[in-house]
């Protein structure tokens, strides 16, 4: 089991920027289909499930580390061990839960425009939940950076 967690956590961090990507680039579609008032086509609906999947791919390798990773079994008191533990876990969770409602709400509107609403109300409020935990991790653990593989 011990050498399965350098592998994840490398897995993990390269695996993060594939979400992100997909996410500001959902997005992005959604809020030039929102604000355009474009038709919901099928490119749409598959770039929002491969984000979703992603981010579910994303948070499975996560649970893995969570299970695996020494910086779980620290002393909540100290800031790294309870970023890692608690806050990290908390706001990714948050965040895939997010992604998983703007989908499945984009999929039973009949609007367009109140597809792309949804996709990007949703997925944009978990991008920022994302961001700010990255901006956390930064913060409580010197040895990560922003964009960083570690």
């Amino acid at each position: 089991m011990e050498s399965l967690y350098p592998i994840l956590k490398s897995a993990h961090s390269g695996w993060r920027y594939l979400v992100l990507i997909l996410l500001v680039v959902a997005i992005l579609q959604a809020l030039g289909g929102w604000f355009g008032k474009k038709a919901y086509t099928e490119g749409n609906r598959k770039l929002n499930v491969f984000t979703l999947i992603s981010a579910h791919i994303q948070f499975l390798m996560g649970i893995g580390l969570y299970v695996l990773s020494p910086l779980t079994k620290g002393p909540t008191s100290e800031a790294l061990y309870r970023y890692w533990k608690m806050e990290h876990i908390a706001i990714m969770i948050a965040a895939v839960v997010l992604i998983t409602i703007g989908n499945t709400r984009s999929k039973k509107l009949a609007d367009a425009v109140a597809k792309h609403k949804a996709i990007a109300i949703f997925f944009g409020i978990a991008l920022i939940l994302i961001i700010a935990s990255i901006a956390m991790m930064v913060k409580n653990d010197p040895s990560k950076s922003f964009f960083g593989i570690s």
